[in-house]
């Protein structure tokens, strides 16, 4: 198989830390990939005609994308257990959506300060992205702990991701202040060698 990969992108980490943990890594060829809403680069438009990554290419030619949908097929080549049966399914997947958002958000923030001029940015719109990521990662601090400090699951590795992703590109916002349990969870779930070895790097 071969998958389209940056190491830079939080998306591209769920599929790279999920592969990891179910022993596939040796089974995935990594293509280098790169671009922006403005410049496709040398994102697979040939591939996904969305022009975004991760994108697997199986061995039948069949392209499997987007991330939920990658690792969802991953998990369940390799029998691993990262998306649990019903009724714990459904939270495992809504947690997988929680994160998911707080990516599309930063991953916005992102754009918005090295895609866009400086002279047309808008701060407002920074700061809308960014309450969605606030409100977020409170709900992770009040609502979900119980369910983080259970046995990992695709919803956790999800989250660890887009924690790491803010510490890559937002780390001066501090996304740990007034949240200590999500911080102590995300400090221990980082330690894990799956998330260590994939940690986004420019």
């Amino acid at each position: 198989m071969k998958l389209f990969h940056s190491p830079t992108s939080p998306y591209v980490r769920k599929v790279m830390v999920l592969l990891k943990e179910t022993g596939q890594a040796a089974d995935v060829e990594l293509i280098p990939a790169a671009g922006s809403p403005v410049d496709p680069g040398t994102m697979p438009t040939g591939y996904n005609p969305l022009g975004k990554i991760p994108a697997l290419v199986l061995d039948d030619g069949l392209v499997l994308y987007d991330s939920r949908v990658i690792c969802q097929f991953l998990d369940d080549r390799a029998g691993g257990g990262l998306f649990p049966a019903p009724p714990l399914r459904w939270r495992c997947l809504t947690l997988e959506s929680l994160a998911d958002g707080i990516l599309d958000a930063a991953v916005l923030m992102r754009y918005e300060s090295v895609v866009r001029p400086e002279e047309i940015r808008l701060e407002a719109w920074v700061e809308g992205q960014w309450s969605k990521i606030r409100r977020a990662l409170d709900a992770a601090e009040s609502d979900w702990i119980g369910h983080l400090t259970g046995p990992l699951d695709m919803g956790q590795v999800a989250l660890g991701c887009a924690l790491g992703y803010l510490d890559f590109r937002f780390g001066a916002r501090n996304w740990r202040d007034g949240r200590p349990s999500l911080a102590a969870w995300e400090a221990e779930l980082a330690r894990r060698p799956s998330m260590h070895a994939t940690a986004p790097h420019d």
